[in-house]
């Protein structure tokens, strides 16, 4: 791969930056070290740093000639809450919590480049860095930001986000137009009936009936009354009712959760939820309710940016190396917020099948996002920054 030597050179303490973020994680607006750690070294870079937006974010500004062009640059900084099974050094020092997607990387991608920016200012407008917290678990941190003034402090022209992608081939780039990741949302159907003893049904309204008749139900919405050319998925992942042999429940719980590409098939699948939660018990003698959350918007690439990060990628790795129409991908992100605000595009690089990681300390499960056996590749760091590097010069390119 074609780094920037500089940035090359600095790959030892790039991997060291990593490895010591991975070694210490913090789950959502929880990020104090993390962000404090991010600050100090945009600091020391000179940059203008800005703390406590969306909590424990942080932003620095970067100015470079005279353009008026401004572009943002978005890492996600949280971790998850799940155990780490891998033995390295680097493992996690904190039981129960987990670097199990590379926001380590991103954060340390984003920061190798600000580095090297900070010292070569070949480019005309500014750079706003934006290390971003609580990106897991339906915290949305980038709408938190928003809500702090994140684009009314920082107006960008556009926004650009790098998500590792285990499986693809190490340092392949990937991008795609439109509907890139899908919406999430979660929802929770309380089912009322009559309890009493399990001798005497009759004398009863059973709601784990109703809810067995539910759950054939709820997936008619995807079968048969979505359009079978729009993709989504309902999917029924907790039912809770009854604590005893001998009696019938008054209450049956299901939950699960909703994904699609786009927000008109999101709103059909709710309003058909909605019916049936509220009719079907009824047909029973009991009643029904829906909460219905929607966490995360689907995350659509804007056409223009996305074909611009694609060159940029060509240009400075070779086209072997970036795939232009990569396949949708049925995850969430909340960068979707930033997308729905600015234009700009989610890309993606490869982070291989995990042959980085040591034979003898890592566990026995896949090197897949989520896993407690999950780590960053490192290889990824001087490419990441590389690439941040190169996608500044190019969107804001200094007229000789």
């Amino acid at each position: 791969m074609k780094t920037l030597a500089e940035i090359e050179r600095a790959h030892g303490e790039l991997t060291e930056l990593r490895r010591d973020i991975h070694a210490h994680p913090e789950l959502a607006f929880q990020e104090t070290r993390t962000s404090n750690l991010v600050a100090e070294r945009l600091r020391q870079w000179g940059l203008e740093v800005h703390t406590g937006l969306g909590k424990t974010g942080v932003v620095g500004v970067l100015r470079g000639g005279s353009g008026g062009k401004t572009i943002g640059l978005r890492a996600d900084m949280d971790a998850l809450p799940m155990p780490e099974h891998n033995r390295f050094a680097h493992k996690s020092t904190i039981s129960g919590r987990m670097h199990g997607c590379g926001h380590d990387g991103h954060t340390t991608m984003l920061l190798g480049a600000a580095q090297y920016l900070s010292t070569h200012r070949d480019f005309d407008g500014t750079v706003v860095f934006i290390f971003q917290p609580a990106e897991e678990g339906g915290n949305a941190g980038a709408r938190a930001m928003m809500q702090d003034g994140l684009f009314d402090k920082f107006p960008c022209d556009a926004v650009f986000g790098i998500h590792n992608m285990p499986g693809m081939p190490v340092n392949q780039f990937g991008f795609r137009a439109g509907p890139t990741m899908a919406s999430s949302n979660r929802w929770d159907i309380v089912i009322k009936g009559v309890g009493g003893h399990a001798a005497q049904p009759h004398a009863s309204v059973d709601p784990i009936i109703v809810a067995a008749d539910m759950v054939h139900a709820l997936q008619t919405v995807i079968s048969r009354s979505k359009n079978p050319l729009e993709q989504a998925v309902l999917s029924i992942t907790q039912i809770h009712a009854g604590d005893a042999y001998n009696v019938i429940p008054g209450e049956a719980v299901l939950r699960g959760t909703v994904r699609t590409y786009s927000v008109e098939v999101l709103d059909k699948i709710e309003e058909d939820m909605r019916r049936i939660a509220t009719t079907l018990p009824q047909v029973y003698g009991g009643s029904g309710t829906l909460d219905f959350v929607r966490a995360y918007p689907p995350l659509v690439n804007w056409d223009k940016e996305t074909a611009f990060a694609a060159q940029v990628a060509e240009d400075a790795f070779g086209a072997e190396n970036v795939v232009r129409d990569m396949p949708p991908f049925m995850g969430a992100e909340d960068f979707s917020f930033f997308l729905e605000a600015l234009p700009g595009t989610y890309l993606f690089l490869g982070n291989g099948d995990g042959d980085h990681r040591m034979e003898s300390y890592h566990g026995m499960g896949p090197c897949q996002l989520h896993n407690p056996n999950y780590d960053f590749n490192d290889a990824l760091l001087p490419v990441g920054a590389t690439y941040w590097v190169k996608l500044v010069e190019a969107y804001l390119p200094r007229h000789k």
